[in-house]
């Protein structure tokens, strides 16, 4: 071979070292060559050099401990030995530190160089940088376990399913469910969903949304559980999983039940209020107007779809007595009695509620008959009205009840009600313990009463109210021992009209308290003026309603008003009735004693026809008894009324208060009261009621009281 053949062969060698060397150290691994005898490094791409922070250059003729420290090479030693000796590759991971101090991951190939004879003569590292790999495989493995631990710490249901199918659940979801994760695995999801929810649930499963939607599942038990499901699309390991985690709803449903309940119906009775009422009472109206009549001659009416219908309108008598007497909770007992009471003596598809206070009202449905309507409400006069034991007392009230039909007395609940409620007030105006139907009649009173109430209002306003007044005289000479003023309204239609006119539409409106104040106020002015001009040295009487005298406050507007006035105490005398002495004893005697401390005089009016207790009587600080005209219309001729006259003048003179005789109109009548020792008389007998400037004139005719 010639020198220039050698040379050509020499540069044909460095050109392909060249080109090994490009290629080495541009493959994304770190190269290096190690000779086994002095276990010196005779070659490293550039990949391997910028590892450890070595040059080509530098580290050529390096032995492994220089290179990648003396604990690492002791490290890998085994690895080493064992790959020589064997003469086969070895494979093995480690951790070790860059150039710049970074941890990494490596992956080293260890292959061994052999002679033709197979004896090791070096070796080749080949190392690759699997940092990020592994940073992967931790991130993954620590996703997983984080996702476990969601899934079992959760304490709601999650369900992992693909295609439909369980592939895994959390134990929250096996409690909720009542199975074992063996029972699910595999198993279509809709084996779980309650049968009404399949479809939907089936739908989201194809389309694939990610949503939040309500939901049921079925216990094993076959137990009905609401559920709410948040459905989410995950990729797992190059798959498309479907997480849902199930909610379960069953407390909020119970509570939004409870909270419609208790919106729909009474705390106390627990039956339906107004506003349930009327829902359902629109209900049965809109499908008994929406049903053909029931065929003529038809057996049964029950059996024929419903077009009639029966409101019966509930309220009890004196109620109001039973809570201030017992007290609240004795009240309460008996309202409780009273919706039991009426509940049990109906058909399932009847509706009762109530509406308040001691307010009750029933729906009859299925074609009731005017005589079934009657039927039911004697019924439950009877029932209601049987006595209660409570607290050792033993209680009742009856009840007025005003019946409306349908189609009859109204087309909507609104009217039937307010029908029947006029038809309860016709009821309780005629005797109470009563039931009446609505007629259209009683439709014209309420609006007239409606229009009396309105007028009333501008009665007050523009002071269109004025007294008469009707002296008492002493049966023995005829002194002046008192004045009674009595109302009238000057209505600008229909001219004067007395009390009970337009009395009851004030008090159940309550503007019997500003008329009452303004009754109060104009006696006091009148009587400072008879007795500072000498025409009178007795009291002027005032009629208290029980709504006034049960006012809070009520002794302290006496009080006002006989500053304002100027009046002394002894001026006035206010009369109320028995029922208004038995309301509430204890405070009635407190408000009396206060009365009596202002020097105030008491009368009882209309005596005779209450309920006054004799025991309690004799406890209150009154002055006068005031015999009810209805007992003295009828004198001398009637045995009965003799009777209680004598009886209440005796009394009276027992119990150390004048008597006085109202409504004597005949001489008879006169003579029958001063024989009996009956002290004074008021009537028309004496004079009739005037107004004060005729009373004035009256009083100039007498001698000064």
């Amino acid at each position: 071979m010639s020198a220039h053949d050698v040379d050509d062969e020499l540069l044909a060698l460095r050109a392909e070292l060249a080109r090994f060397r490009l290629a080495f150290d541009n493959v994304p691994a770190a190269i290096a060559y190690f000779e086994s005898s002095g276990n010196t490094c005779i070659y490293a791409n550039r990949s391997y050099c910028e590892m450890f922070g070595q040059t080509e250059e530098s580290v050529r003729g390096l032995e492994v401990a220089q290179i990648i420290g003396a604990e690492a090479a002791q490290e890998i030693r085994p690895r080493v030995v064992k790959a020589l000796d064997e003469r086969v590759a070895a494979r093995y991971e480690r951790v070790t530190r860059d150039a710049e101090g970074r941890r990494r991951q490596i992956e080293v190939h260890l292959v061994p160089h052999l002679e033709e004879g197979g004896e090791p003569i070096g070796a080749f590292v080949l190392i690759g940088d699997i940092t990020r790999h592994r940073e992967a495989e931790t991130a993954v493995r620590e996703s997983e376990e984080r996702l476990s631990k969601f899934m079992h710490a959760s304490a709601e249901g999650i369900v992992f399913h693909k295609g439909g199918y369980i592939t895994d659940a959390n134990p929250p979801l096996l409690a909720l469910l009542g199975y074992d994760i063996g029972d699910m695995l595999g198993r279509p999801t809709l084996d779980f969903v309650a049968p009404d929810q399949r479809q939907r649930v089936a739908e989201v499963i194809a389309a694939g949304p990610e949503i939040r939607y309500d939901s049921a599942v079925l216990h094993r038990d076959g137990t009905r559980i609401p559920v709410e499901f948040i459905v989410r699309t995950m990729h797992y390991h190059g798959e498309t999983l479907r997480m849902t985690i199930v909610r379960d709803m069953s407390d909020r449903v119970a509570a939004q039940a409870r909270i419609h309940h208790l919106a729909h119906h009474d705390a106390l009775t627990d039956l339906p209020n107004r506003l349930a009422f009327i829902e359902r009472a629109q209900a049965l109206i809109d499908a008994a107007r929406a049903a053909p009549p029931a065929p003529p001659g038809a057996a049964d009416r029950d059996a024929a779809v419903s077009t009639a219908l029966a409101l019966l309108f509930i309220d009890l008598d004196h109620f109001k007595r039973v809570n201030d007497s017992l007290g609240h909770p004795v009240g309460d007992v008996l309202l409780q009695t009273v919706a039991d009471r009426i509940t049990r003596s109906l058909r399932g598809r009847d509706l009762v509620a109530r509406f308040g206070g001691d307010e009750f009202v029933l729906l009859l449905a299925g074609n009731p008959t005017r005589d079934a309507a009657q039927e039911v409400a004697s019924k439950l006069l009877g029932v209601i009205g049987a006595p209660l034991q409570v607290e050792g007392a033993s209680i009742s009230v009856t009840p007025s009840i005003g019946v409306a039909m349908f189609p009859d007395h109204g087309h909507t609940p609104a009217e039937l009600i307010k029908h029947a409620d006029t038809a309860m007030y016709h009821a309780k105006s005629r005797g109470r313990a009563r039931w009446g139907f609505f007629e259209p009649a009683m439709g014209e009173a309420a609006m007239a009463e409606l229009a009396l109430e309105s007028r009333l209002a501008t009665a007050i306003r523009e002071q269109e109210f004025e007294l008469h007044f009707q002296p008492q005289l002493a049966l023995g000479d005829g002194a002046l021992v008192g004045v009674e003023a009595l109302l009238r309204w000057r209505h600008p239609q229909r001219g004067l009209l007395l009390p009970d006119d337009f009395i009851p539409v004030a008090e159940a409106r309550r503007l019997i308290l500003p008329i009452g104040e303004w009754v109060l106020h104009e006696a006091l002015r009148c009587a400072v003026r008879w007795h500072r001009a000498g025409l009178v040295r007795v009291p002027v009487s005032v009629n208290l309603s029980t709504l006034q005298f049960q006012a809070a406050g009520f002794v302290d507007s006496v009080e006002r008003a006989l500053a304002d006035a100027g009046a002394s105490g002894a001026m006035l005398e206010l009369e109320l009735t028995e029922r208004m002495l038995m309301d509430d004893v204890s405070e009635v005697r407190a408000a009396l004693l206060q009365l009596r401390a202002l020097g105030v005089g008491i009368a009882v009016d209309d005596f005779g026809t209450g309920y006054t207790s004799l025991a309690h009587l004799r406890d209150f600080p009154l002055d006068r008894l005031k015999i009810d005209r209805s007992f003295v219309k009828d004198l001398p001729g009637d045995g009965g009324s003799a009777a209680i006259a004598r009886a209440i003048i005796q009394m009276g003179k027992g119990l150390g208060l004048q008597v006085v005789a109202e409504g004597v109109e005949t001489e008879q009548q006169r003579a029958w009261m001063q024989a009996e020792g009956c002290d004074a008389q008021q009537g028309y007998f004496d004079a009739a009621p005037m107004p004060a400037a005729r009373f004035e004139a009256w009083l100039d005719q007498r001698p000064a009281a």
